[in-house]
């Protein structure tokens, strides 16, 4: 499968790439800064440019079989906008490759998970260190469910730097439900999962142990 990853320098998205090439994907990264992406392989290609430019996502994009964006931001106070204009600009790629699946990793705290990430997360560290990134998060969201594009929201419990097990809850119905942890690995399991056998699609699954 071609794949295309967004955000592959660090965290998830290296996992991801790491993950993927152990399973003979052929993967593509766009990055702003190529240098970062230290991973040389033959079935890989590293195209130097940003989410935030239509151009760099439309002809990164040309011929996947797959987008996953896995971009991220430091904790930051300021208003941020990087995951609601990469939103639109992958939205806008996939319709100029008809067929194409977009996968978007947000987190918990996104959307209908707010308040299941446990005492802490939900009433001090989401609240006084994450909130703008959640509320463009939000958006990034509104925008990717609104598009008519086959789409899955991933949304990741607490990560780790554990290995991949294959073993862990997805969970669309968060009733009750108080987020733990996961791997990074885990969750490059569960979308490597749905590249082969997609069976999420349309949904925003919460990925926890």
């Amino acid at each position: 499968m071609n794949i295309l990853i967004i955000g592959a320098s660090r965290g998830i998205g290296r996992v991801l790439l790491e993950e993927a090439l152990k399973e003979d994907h052929r993967l593509r990264v766009l990055a702003r800064n190529p240098e970062k992406v230290t991973i040389n392989d033959p079935r890989l290609s590293v195209v130097q440019g940003d989410v935030r430019d239509r151009e760099s996502v439309l002809g990164a994009a040309q011929g996947q079989d797959l987008v996953c964006s896995c971009i991220g931001v430091p904790i930051t106070f300021n208003k941020v906008d990087l995951f609601s204009i990469g939103a639109a600009n992958l939205i806008a790629a996939a319709k100029a490759n008809p067929g194409q699946k977009l996968i978007a990793v947000t987190g918990i705290g996104a959307g209908d998970s707010r308040g299941h990430g446990g005492f802490l997360y939900d009433k001090i560290f989401q609240p006084l260190l994450l909130s703008t990134i959640y509320a463009d998060k939000d958006i990034e969201e509104q925008i990717i469910k609104a598009s008519d594009v086959p789409w899955l929201i991933v949304r990741p419990a607490g990560l780790t730097n554990g290995p991949r097990t294959g073993t862990y809850r997805i969970l669309t119905d968060l009733r009750g439900v108080t987020a733990k942890r996961i791997s990074r690995r885990d969750v490059a399991d569960f979308i490597l999962g749905q590249a082969a056998n997609p069976t999420q699609f349309g949904k925003t699954p919460l990925l926890t142990y």
